[in-house]
């Protein structure tokens, strides 16, 4: 097994909560990460979403930055800002349903992996994302998925943690996507396209663990990743 990020290498990634092999014991990279570092990468079929096309000359928005990958998108960003409601690490302290701080057109590219889950009113999330974005702009977006329900499970009544948790796999999370998380995006003015392990070299996927290696029983695992790109 090897790190697309740190670089490690050794026979097994580490387990998480549902997974087993999914987490480089170095970095702490999980399967989302290594995914959006392969294709960036350009390993897999997108050649228009490598780091050179998408980010080099870009400025970036990037929500709840992530350790394993925020110094990379910063060296390739001509501005890199970060945002967070919560953290006292980043630039700009953000609801990302409301940023009446950031101007329209603002960016060229908003991150925002494994973030929308926690937000209350997602689409007024999503509509905010279009808003801050130029004209050809990307937004970046993983987000946890049941596989395979089609349908979103969300319910703003829902406030006990043990409930959220059952409910929505973490306590702080307020919905579970479905298949329905495109069509979410697109109704706030989105084009969509999807990146996946099927993107990529069979023995990449198996060697980089850009899927889990053992499918989680859990009803809430998401065993199948995606990393979507929203264009404006």
């Amino acid at each position: 097994m090897e790190c697309n990020i740190c670089h490690w290498r050794g026979k097994a990634f580490a387990d998480d909560h549902w997974h087993p092999g999914t987490v480089c014991p170095n970095c702490g990279s999980q399967v989302r990460h290594r995914l959006l570092a392969a294709i960036l990468n350009g390993q897999g079929n997108h050649s228009e979403l490598t780091e050179i096309r998408l980010l080099h000359g870009k400025e970036v928005l990037h929500f709840a930055p992530e350790r394993q990958l925020r110094e990379r998108i910063r060296k390739a960003s001509e501005k890199y800002v970060t945002a967070d409601y919560d953290r006292g690490d980043c630039d700009l302290k953000l609801d990302m349903s409301s940023m009446p701080s950031v101007g329209k057109d603002a960016f060229d590219i908003a991150i925002a992996c494994d973030v929308l889950e926690h937000v209350p009113d997602d689409l007024a999330a999503m509509r905010e994302l279009h808003r801050i974005l130029r004209p050809g702009g990307t937004a970046i977006l993983s987000v946890p998925q049941m596989d395979p329900p089609a349908t979103t499970d969300a319910d703003p009544c829902v406030t006990d943690p043990k409930e959220r948790e059952r409910r929505f796999g973490q306590k702080d999370h307020v919905r579970m996507y479905g298949d329905d998380f495109i069509d979410r995006l697109q109704a706030t003015g989105f084009s969509i396209k999807t990146a996946t392990q099927h993107d990529f070299d069979p023995n990449n996927v198996s060697r980089l663990g850009l899927t889990p290696p053992v499918p989680s029983s859990h009803r809430l695992a998401t065993n199948f990743r995606r990393i979507y790109f929203a264009r404006k």
